[in-house]
């Protein structure tokens, strides 16, 4: 349809009238979607047709005959059977297909009478368009026929042919030789099958002799096997079988042709023969054997492909043994169906014009050609204008009523082909197929292709132009193609625009827009890497990329590997996930070697990058491993190296099996250079070997081959003697020779047996000589460590081993019989002493010496002078030695020590015992730290001696610190204590409601020992609480504390409401009663004070100075303390002020703190145990001397 256009356009059509051009008459060809365009009248053309053969298989329910076609009008349908004519509708049996040309026939069981060639006619008004034949067969079950065999009775030796004669049916036809138990017939170069089913005997032998040779016949396309009768062959033994030369028994003669259709396989057959039996062997006359073959059937058949150039000519086949030859000659003739050369095309010509039809045809023999129209013999039409030039046909002045459908048809032996080609005259105006408006998008500095597809009759004229401009789209970047497509080269941002394709014929005009956006290019910027990964593990292959975002929604980013797209995410695909651009493979196999190309799409351009990804694996196993060379005593190993999956193979290893000792188990025998592929072997005797290799690379040791056959040696004398051969002596008078027996596979053969020689080294002695079984020998009765020369050689039942090599030892050892002199002890510190002493003679060893060992014990502290028997200490100094230290010693205190020698046997006598004394040292850690009173601006500090002062105590070293909750701590003070009998100290001048850290040491003259620490909160106000707590410490009235008397021990708890919580103290009530508390305190210090006055005239008073009540003691000290034995905790820190309230298990009270684990308490939780002495010395010596120092 004619478009109109603006003032454009028709400025455009102006210009391209003055350069329109009439085309020539020239034919062209017929789209087939014009008729979805326009109502334009068309010949029908045959769209669909069953295959040249329709076979009626059993198991089909029905079969259809297919005729489908297309053209406007709708075509009807006509059919012939066998040439004559046939109308499906007639017969009720039919079942035809509506608007089709289609019928069904039915598996009825009468299917014979509609056997026949069948062929379509398609028509309507304008032509008729014919169908190829189309063959029904009704295949007939193929049958052996009925009929019993007697007995074949050959002479051995002698040639044979069993027959088969298999019946005819639809090929293809593949046959079996078997026996009535369905097992095959064994073939081989003596028996085997021609290519006609037949059974050839190349020489029988008695083995053949059987009752049930039966041949079997399969057609696979009808599922059918039949089986001929089973048939005897007797095979009559002869004792003379003469060698004969060849002849043959298939093809007869010496020459003969065969015919071969092009594309089929050439197979040719030769079956000779003869004693031994023959070898055949193929040639093509002046070709040699032919490029492209294979040889079946043992060497008897010879196979050229059917795609092979030139199969056709002379063959020669020579079966020969060694008596002779024999040969025959084939001539091979190729013949072929019939094919087009030049096959007659539709065209669409305009009127007047000549229309010119080519039907060229090649076969052989030479296909007979001929030409119909509309179905009917070109000789039964009439035309005028009609010329017939050979193969070619010519419409002169071509008129509408020319317009028809012609059929040329050819045929040979091998076949026939038709072909219809609708010519249709007539003149159309431009209908452009391309849809109107489409938008095109290209990138920069590539291509794109708009299209205008136009049909017409003449051909259009077509011309573009850009934006409604009246001037035409020309230069060298745009070119206009015969089809009506505008291609742009290298696309610039300016060519963006709306496009017109304007198309004219004498017939009218038509025109089309279409929009062209120029895009950014779609780019890869990071492409994805080469690597090389170890199997098993995960692989990432990575693809960054940039495009247009114009086209988010429609990018696409696509894996391929060797060229087949891959789907990561998927089911099938489950090892690969995609992830921001990242190719995942999870455990990477062999089968994920490749190479892998990332594509970024987009509509309009694309990029691509490549990557190739190779995977990493052990060796394949080595193949082919065989024996050669084969010695009595070695063998060469030969193999073929096995994949080595991109990773160089540095070794093989080559293992063997024996079945004797150690069935089953493989040991490594050699190892050779990954470069080699084989190696001799040294074995020994009287073993059944089997070898196996496998190969090494970088990634690991792949997996063993298949193992050899099983080699067996013959016995041999043994090649080697016992090692490591062991002398010892366990009693005075006796010598134990030990040995590594010989390995079971060392024995070399059987009855193994060892020859032990020994004689005195240091005197004239003859060799004494015993032959044993173990592997262990004992000399008895010989002199206390004397030397020895031993010889222990190997022999079996084939002989004596090599001649031994000779060892040296010593008989049996007794203990040492001296102790050394000179003892004497140099003090090196507080817990080290150095020991010399002088060496036992040799003489008196008896034996190797093994060395030295120092006993040592403690006698008593320097402290105490009472003696007591310490533990026995031990330390030992091998070899030849006159000196040694001993550390670990207690300080300042006395020990005494002995030495003695040690050999194989024992310990010799001990030293004279040596006195000496320890050096001072630094105390232990102070075993008790305790806060015995806090108030406000003071705290009283209590401790217990270190239990081993480890010297003299010269007094003690108190450090403190202020380390309330702020970054920096108060100053550190110290006090040092020149007393060493104090235990407790009063610190004044402190700050109120602060934290404090305190430190103490023990010293001695030589230092002070390990620090213990404890921290402690002064009160905001001097508590009443805290005053008679204090006091009852040290009130010198206070009787000591029963064991079974109540003790009420007040907590942190308590402390921490009487002393911080002050917001009820504005209360009245609370006022009344601490009133009435303060002037209850008061009368009781005034009663205390009075009780003291009076406990100084008795004097238990000074008792009580000196040992203050433990128990009360401990209940003040435990108050508000918070203990710490850290040693290296340093003076600022935060534990929970008494301000902060404090929660019950905060409290410092421990039950560990007021005795050991038999401490005792009454039923109503009164403590009523004592300090055990042995804890740690804790009992009532806690806390010595006075309880505070003075003012």
């Amino acid at each position: 349809m004619t478009q109109q256009r603006g003032s454009g356009f028709v400025a455009l059509l102006t210009a391209v009238n003055c350069f329109f051009a009439f085309p020539s008459a020239a034919a062209m060809d017929i789209p087939l979607e014009v008729l979805t365009h326009a109502n334009i009248e068309q010949l029908p053309t045959i769209t669909a047709q069953s295959p040249g053969a329709v076979i009626a298989l059993p198991p089909e329910e029905s079969f259809a005959v297919t005729c489908e076609a297309k053209g406007n009008p709708e075509p009807e349908f006509r059919w012939t059977k066998n040439g004559q004519e046939f109308d499906p509708s007639l017969d009720p049996l039919l079942r035809k297909e509506e608007n089709s040309g289609t019928f069904v026939i039915p598996n009825n069981g009468n299917l014979t009478e509609y056997q026949g060639t069948y062929r379509c006619f398609a028509f309507n008004k304008l032509g008729t368009a014919v169908s190829q034949e189309i063959g029904f067969m009704v295949p007939k079950i193929p049958k052996f026929p009925k009929e019993g065999f007697d007995p074949f009775k050959v002479d051995e030796g002698q040639p044979f042919i069993l027959k088969c004669d298999p019946p005819k049916g639809i090929p293809p036809l593949q046959i079996y030789w078997m026996t009535m138990y369905l097992q095959h017939i064994e073939q081989d170069d003596r028996v085997s099958m021609g290519l006609n089913g037949d059974l050839y005997f190349s020489h029988v032998e008695e083995k053949d002799s059987r009752r049930d040779y039966c041949c079997f016949a399969a057609f696979p396309k009808i599922r059918t096997i039949v089986q001929k009768s089973a048939m005897s062959v007797v095979v009559s033994p002869t004792n003379s079988i003469l060698q004969r030369k060849p002849s043959l028994l298939t093809p007869p003669g010496v020459r003969s042709e065969a015919v071969l259709v092009k594309g089929e396989d050439l197979k040719l057959e030769c079956i000779a023969e003869g004693i031994p039996t023959p070898k055949v062997e193929w040639e093509k006359m002046g070709h040699g054997r032919p490029e492209k073959f294979r040889l079946e059937n043992h060497g008897k058949v010879l196979v050229v492909p059917g795609d092979e150039q030139d199969v056709g000519g002379k063959y020669m086949c020579k079966a020969k043994n060694p008596l002779g030859e024999v040969v025959h000659y084939f001539t091979v003739t190729v013949e072929e169906p019939p094919e087009f050369l030049v096959e007659p095309q539709s065209q669409l010509s305009m009127i007047g014009a000549d229309v010119v039809i080519k039907c060229s045809v090649s076969g052989s023999p030479q296909p007979v050609t001929t030409w119909s129209v509309n179905g009917v013999p070109l000789q039964e039409t009439l035309s005028a204008n009609r010329k017939i030039f050979d193969d070619t046909i010519i419409i002169q002045n071509g008129q509408p009523s020319d317009s028809a459908v012609y059929q040329c048809e050819a045929s040979n032996k091998h076949g026939k082909i038709l072909t219809n080609a609708n010519i249709m005259i007539m003149n159309l105006y431009p209908i452009i197929l391309t849809s109107d408006g489409q938008e095109y998008s290209a990138v920069e500095d590539q291509g794109v292709m708009m299209h205008c597809k136009v049909f017409s009759s003449p051909p259009s004229t077509i011309f573009w132009s850009k934006d409604d401009s009246s001037e035409l789209v020309t230069g060298p970047r745009f070119t206009v193609h015969d089809n009506g497509s505008l291609e742009i080269h290298t696309i610039e941002k300016g060519d963006t625009g709306q496009y017109t394709c304007l198309a004219k014929n004498l017939e009218g005009t038509s025109a089309i827009d279409a929009m062209l956006y120029v895009k950014d290019p779609t780019k890869i910027v990071a492409p994805p890497q080469d690597q090389s990964i170890l199997i098993g593990t995960d692989a990432q292959l990575s693809c960054l990329v940039e495009f247009d975002e114009s086209f988010r929604g429609d990018f696409e980013l696509l894996w391929q590997k060797d060229d087949e797209e891959i789907s990561p995410n998927n089911t099938e695909h489950s090892r690969y996930f995609l992830e921001e651009g990242v190719l995942h493979i999870v455990n990477v196999s062999h089968r994920d070697q490749g190479e892998y190309r990332c594509v970024a799409k987009t509509p309009v351009d694309s990029d691509a990058a490549s990557a190739r990804l190779i995977v990493l694996d052990v060796p394949d196993a080595p193949q082919s491993v065989v024996l050669s060379e084969r010695k009595n005593r070695s063998v060469k190993l030969r193999w073929v190296p096995g994949e080595d999956h991109n990773s160089s193979i540095t070794e093989f290893v080559i293992e063997f099996e024996e079945n004797k000792w150690q069935p089953g188990s493989w040991r490594d025998l050699q190892r050779v250079p990954g470069n080699h592929n084989s190696a001799v072997l040294d074995l020994h005797g009287h073993v059944g070997y089997r070898f196996r290799v496998y190969a090494v690379n970088a990634v690991g040791a792949g997996p063993p081959s298949k193992p050899t056959e099983r080699y067996l040696t013959p016995p041999a004398a043994p090649d080697k003697n016992p090692e490591n051969i062991k002398i010892e002596g366990h009693l005075p008078h006796e010598m134990d020779i030990n040995w590594e027996p010989l390995s079971p596979i060392e024995h070399n053969g059987p009855g193994l047996e060892y020859k032990v020689s020994y004689r005195r080294q240091d005197v004239e002695d003859e060799w004494k000589e015993h032959t044993v079984k173990r592997h262990s020998f004992v000399v008895r009765n010989t002199p206390t460590f004397v030397p020895y020369e031993i010889k222990i050689q190997a022999k079996n039942h084939q002989g004596w081993g090599p001649e031994p090599k000779m060892v040296t030892g010593y008989s049996g050892e007794d203990f040492p019989s001296a102790a050394p002199d000179d003892v004497a002890v140099e003090v090196m510190n507080s817990s080290m002493v150095n020991v010399t002493w002088k060496q036992v003679p040799k003489d008196k060893l008896h034996g190797h010496l093994g060395g030295y060992r120092v006993n040592w014990w403690r006698m008593r502290s320097l402290l105490h002078s009472k003696q007591s028997q310490g533990e026995r200490h031990t330390a030992a100094f091998p070899g030849s030695r006159s000196h040694g230290t001993v550390s670990g010693l207690v300080p300042f205190s006395e020990y005494s020590l002995i030495v003695m020698s040690f050999n194989g046997r024992g310990n010799g006598p001990g030293s004279k015992a040596v006195n000496f004394k320890t050096l001072e040292g630094v105390p232990e850690k102070i075993p008790v730290f305790r806060v015995a009173d806090v108030q406000k601006r003071s705290i009283s500090l209590a401790w217990t001696p270190p239990l081993e002062p480890n010297g003299i105590l010269t007094g003690y070293l108190l450090e403190y610190q202020l380390i309330n909750d702020t970054e920096e701590a108060g100053p550190l003070q110290r006090v040092n204590i020149s007393k060493p009998d104090t235990t407790r100290w009063h610190l004044r001048d402190l700050e109120p409601l602060s934290k404090y850290r305190f430190q103490l040491r023990s010293c001695t003259s030589m230092g002070c020992g390990s620090i213990v620490s404890l921290e402690s909160t002064t009160l905001e106000t001097t508590s009443a609480l805290a005053s008679t707590i204090g006091l009852s410490m040290t009130s010198p009235t206070s009787p000591p504390s029963s064991p079974k008397s109540r003790v009420t021990k007040p907590t942190r708890s308590t402390i921490g409401l009487a002393s911080v919580h002050t917001g009820i103290s504005s209360q009245g009530w609370f006022i009344g009663l601490m009133s009435a508390i303060a002037l209850l305190t008061l009368v009781v210090l005034i009663a205390c004070f009075v009780n003291r006055n009076k406990g100084g005239k008795y004097s238990v008073k000074e008792k009580e100075d000196l040992h203050p009540d433990v128990e009360s003691q401990g209940i003040n000290d435990d108050t508000f303390c918070e203990y710490s034995d850290n040693d290296e905790k340093p003076l600022k820190g935060s534990q929970h002020s008494l301000s902060g309230g404090l929660k019950a298990e905060d409290s410092g009270d421990s039950l560990v703190d007021y005795g050991d684990d038999d401490a005792q308490f009454n039923e109503d939780g009164s403590f009523i145990g004592e300090y055990a002495a042995k804890k740690e010395k804790r009992a009532s010596a806690e806390i010595k001397a006075t309880a505070q120092t003075p003012a």
